[in-house]
């Protein structure tokens, strides 16, 4: 038999994790803000290179980040706003920082005090109000911050600063319109979360249509019926009315100068009359689908079906939809089921693989072979038949944790061909047009990388404080 617990020690220990979970999480956030204070202190080293070389401010901020980025083995933009609010917090908000490094608010309340503290900070930098109004507006907010979730803080922050500075609300929409932009971030099990930031109204109108046609959808779906395709008889099936004892005229449909055939159906119905029919008959499938699924399949044949609005203008009409796929041959052919590559983004499944292959005619088959295929030119330009084999093998920008898809990149030589590189395979690669300017030969040494693609066909990035990272290469395919 069991030991009861005691109710009261039991209590003292969901105390205790409770407390040091709590102390943990001070202590993540105090060492979140140390890290802030060594991004200021980088970005103050950054604003005395840019005063050394104006001309070169953007190709000096992309190599930071770029350092940062690929150390941290973090997103360009994650490392962005880093920077971002770590200069505000040295720059405008002495009491947020007070509070971070002190464990009472987290990262993420001093992202968004620093989003809605910019709308203060300008105001100040362009003479609309006092130097004073920053300090008020840490005042108000952190009242919040340090009692609240992030996202109320938000909602209080945005609010604080329109107030302060005294901004209209059509001015603040207005400007938060020049926000609007379409995203799309991969998730597991082959989807992705395609995010638009549009004007509330927008979105909402948005929302209520497809919700309609969704509504609309199942009210009707159960009134389906199956639309069978009219069957032209052969010309044997035709005898004349004469011929034939109509002791069951259901069986005979006729038609003009007294001719007929036998209804198709008839073998299904009962001799007696009863509409009885057989097991045989293929039923439609209902439709089982919930309206957010509905939603999701609406949105996705309107985007993709639809033609464009003439208010838009004809030019939308060549506009197509584009990704690339690479699927090996066996499972294109149904002989095993090897994941396909959705690339530049994830696994797909094998069947959607083969289905978008019967629908497009611009598949293209590359055979690893070297009396096959052309892998170096004597141009600077690479041959469409490398060029097809370098978005097969890269997939996306070969920059450390980039997931820039091919098609948005651009090919590159690692080793300059200014500087003697060929024009090969193993020299060439992708690279979008951030990190491709990382490596252009005006950019200052202190500020420039280099790139040289390895054996194993991984790429070593030497960034300008001389550490060497790695970008492995993508799985090999067969299809692209």
């Amino acid at each position: 038999m069991s030991e009861h617990r005691d109710p009261h020690r039991d209590l003292e220990e969901r105390r205790r994790l409770l407390d040091e979970w709590m102390e943990v999480r001070r202590q993540i956030a105090a060492l979140e803000a140390m890290s802030a204070a060594l991004l200021s202190e980088r970005a103050i080293m950054y604003d005395e290179d840019v005063a050394e070389s104006p001309y070169h401010r953007d190709a000096i901020y992309r190599s930071m980040v770029a350092e940062y980025s690929a150390a941290g083995h973090a997103s360009t933009g994650s490392i962005e706003f880093a920077f971002a609010d770590a200069q505000a917090l040295n720059e405008y908000f002495p009491a947020v920082r007070a509070s971070f490094e002190h464990g009472s608010i987290t990262a993420a309340h001093v992202r968004e005090i620093a989003r809605a503290g910019a709308l203060v900070s300008e105001a100040v930098r362009n003479g609309r109000v006092d130097a004073a109004t920053l300090a008020l507006f840490e005042t108000a907010v952190l009242v919040v911050a340090e009692e609240d979730t992030p996202a109320r803080t938000r909602t209080h922050a945005r609010q604080v600063a329109a107030a302060l500075v005294g901004e209209s609300l059509q001015v603040r929409h207005a400007r938060a319109a020049d926000e609007r932009c379409v995203r799309v971030r991969s998730l597991d099990d082959g989807l992705a979360l395609l995010t638009a930031v549009l004007p509330e109204a927008l979105a909402v109108s948005i929302q209520d249509r497809l919700t309609q046609m969704a509504r609309h959808i199942t009210r009707t779906r159960a009134d389906r019926e199956p639309v069978l395709e009219p069957a032209e008889p052969d010309a044997e099936d035709l005898i004349r009315q004469e011929d034939i004892a109509l002791d069951h005229p259901a069986f005979a449909i006729f038609g003009e100068s007294d001719t007929f055939t036998t209804d198709p159906l008839a073998e299904l119905i009962d001799p007696l009359g009863s509409p009885e029919i057989s097991d045989d008959v293929e039923h439609i499938p209902s439709d089982t689908r919930t309206i957010d699924q509905i939603r999701a399949d609406l949105f996705t044949d309107l985007l993709l079906a639809s033609d464009p609005g003439e208010a838009h203008g004809s030019g939308l009409d060549n506009i197509q939809a584009r990704i690339q796929v690479t699927v090996a041959a066996t499972a294109l052919a149904g002989i095993d089921g090897r994941v396909a590559e959705l690339d530049g983004h994830g696994p797909l499944h094998p069947d959607v693989a083969r289905d978008l292959a019967g629908r497009n005619t611009g598949w293209s088959r590359l055979f690893l072979d070297a009396e096959g295929m052309v892998t170096e030119t004597d141009t600077y330009t690479p041959t469409e038949g490398m060029r097809r084999f370098l978005r097969a093998r890269d997939q996306h920008c070969r920059f450390p944790g980039c997931r820039m898809p091919v098609h948005r990149c651009e090919i590159d030589h690692n080793h300059d061909h200014a500087k003697g590189g060929r024009t090969r395979v193993d020299n060439l690669s992708h690279f979008c047009t951030g990190h491709h300017s990382l490596k252009h030969p005006d950019v200052d040494d202190r500020h420039r990388w280099s790139a040289r693609a390895r054996p194993d066909g991984s790429i070593a990035w030497t960034s300008p404080l001389g550490i060497v990272h790695q970008d492995r290469q993508p799985r090999r395919v067969m299809f692209v």
